[in-house]
């Protein structure tokens, strides 16, 4: 069944990039939106686009901030970055002029994508082919960078006197749908969609509460939501799409005990407490498809029980994105659970994934990719293939533990197992040494497998040239303790 559902979802993507290029309007070939006058702007780069020989369009950049923790105190340091958005097909020419003085160095990431800039003076162009999530970094600064989010020219926009349309147009809060919101929060009733236009910024949290078959779409923003952006709860058939969402005050997007919900597309940057990106509890068949996340807490965290959430969970699939984490993990799997009735995570798959940052000063939360198991939780059939991790700055590849941490568990997870990685490469050097920590032995990790792992160009799998005292694990360098079994390199590819 659940290779039923990947086949599903090549087959969507193959379809996709298939039709993408077709139909290329080149007279509207440029969609760039007007900027609400009263949101701030970031001058610290300007942006110009241009399709071949046609006119020139500048973008307008929002102003976002992400933050890193001050070990000393504990509280945020917040900085200031830039946000730009427009549509395109065909190629585009990007010229990226940087307003704080000369260009010494600039790269463009995910560095997977392969796109080197020209640099003179203090502007730098390239090429995009596709609609894609960038960043361009100047001077190796970290947080002053550009996030330039780009989709395809959008071909289904609502009719905005639909009565299954709430739509919100350019400008802030904008539509006379603004009347629904009650106490900072939109309530969405079943078979209703949320629009906002492109330029249109939406300041109120979008909740799907006991609801099915609805959804929120558009290239518009959500921004400053007290609560966070999306809470998805008790729902079932509920699609996220294309939504930019900026400094939400919680969670991007929480879903919680629900079950066929689509997250496609969707861009969130957050600098508050507890910023976490998507967080997904106790539900069921839920895909999350083609995000860029750059967040204070952790990008992606799959979770069992916590609050009013309970059941087990199955069929998540993470794919074709982008991950950024200033604090905590890129992914991070377990932690909550259900002591008094053990819950189990079932069928989780990711596959297609950039890396460009872990930040996470303490011990216990670094792992790019990270299953810990606490509360007598059960994870297993974990799939993970294409993780492509840059150099972050500090933070390990991998960590996976049965494990009781105090802080939020009452009991040791119950068990991993069979968690395969396939094609994981990593190129850096400040990774600390990855951790896979069994409890006990009544609370053990069981068959790990890593299929074609690379390490800074070096292949790692059991039958490499080595002195025979060595484990493989220490060429990551991996440490695996005495309740772990079934921990295999191997090498399919050769």
């Amino acid at each position: 069944m659940r290779f039923q559902w990947l086949i599903t979802i090549f087959h969507s993507a193959l379809l996709f990039a298939l039709t993408a290029g077709a139909g290329c309007d080149t007279g509207h070939a440029i969609v760039a939106y007007p900027f609400p006058e009263s949101m701030r702007r970031n001058t610290a780069y300007s942006v110009e686009v241009q399709q071949l020989a046609g006119p020139v369009k500048t973008v307008d950049s929002y102003l976002a901030t992400v933050a890193q923790v001050n070990t000393t105190s504990g509280s945020a340091e917040i900085y200031n970055t830039s946000v730009a958005s427009f549509d395109f097909c065909g190629s585009v020419k990007i010229l990226v002029k940087y307003n704080a003085g000369k260009i010494h160095n600039a790269v463009v990431r995910p560095y997977s994508y392969g796109i080197k800039p020209k640099i003179s003076g203090n502007t730098l162009t390239f090429t995009l082919n596709t609609p894609q999530n960038i960043v361009v970094q100047v001077n190796e600064d970290i947080f002053g960078t550009l996030q330039l989010l780009t989709n395809p020219i959008e071909s289904n926009v609502p009719d905005p006197n639909d009565p299954d349309i709430l739509y919100f147009g350019r400008g802030i809060n904008n539509g006379t749908a603004y009347a629904n919101v009650s106490s900072g929060v939109l309530n969405v009733t079943s078979g209703k969609t949320v629009y906002v236009e492109g330029g249109g910024v939406l300041t109120a949290q979008v909740s799907f509460t006991n609801i099915s078959e609805a959804s929120l779409r558009g290239r518009g923003v959500l921004y400053n939501n007290l609560g966070g952006g999306v809470l998805i709860q008790n729902a079932s058939n509920i699609t996220i799409e294309d939504i930019i969402i900026l400094n939400p005050g919680g969670y991007a997007v929480l879903t919680g005990s629900s079950n066929g919900v689509t997250i496609s597309g969707i861009r969130a940057f957050s600098s508050r407490s507890n910023g976490d990106g998507i967080d997904i509890f106790c539900s069921q068949n839920v895909l999350i498809d083609g995000v860029f996340m750059r967040n204070s807490d952790d990008n992606i965290a799959l979770y069992q029980h916590r609050w009013t959430y309970y059941g087990n969970s199955s069929n998540l699939t993470l794919q074709n994105s982008a991950l950024w984490a200033d604090y905590a993990h890129p992914v991070n799997i377990g932690t909550h659970g259900n002591t008094d009735d053990p819950e189990t995570m079932d069928g989780v798959t990711i596959r297609n994934i950039d890396i460009l940052d872990q930040h996470e000063p303490q011990m216990w939360y670094q792992g790019c990719i990270t299953i810990n198991a606490g509360d007598s939780n059960t994870i297993q059939n974990v799939y993970v293939e294409d993780v492509r991790i840059e150099n972050i700055r500090l933070g390990q590849l991998v960590n996976f533990r049965t494990m009781n941490n105090s802080m939020y568990n009452t009991s040791p997870g119950n068990i991993i197992q069979n968690v395969y990685i396939k094609d994981m490469a990593y190129q850096g050097d400040h990774a600390n040494p990855s951790l896979v920590l069994g409890f006990d032995t009544s609370h053990p990790i069981v068959n790990i497998t890593f299929d074609n792992l690379t390490v800074n160009g070096k292949q790692i799998y059991d039958t490499m040239k080595k002195p025979t005292w060595y484990y493989t694990s220490d060429f990551v360098p991996l440490f695996a303790n005495e309740h772990v079994s079934g921990l295999t390199f191997v090498n399919t590819g050769n």
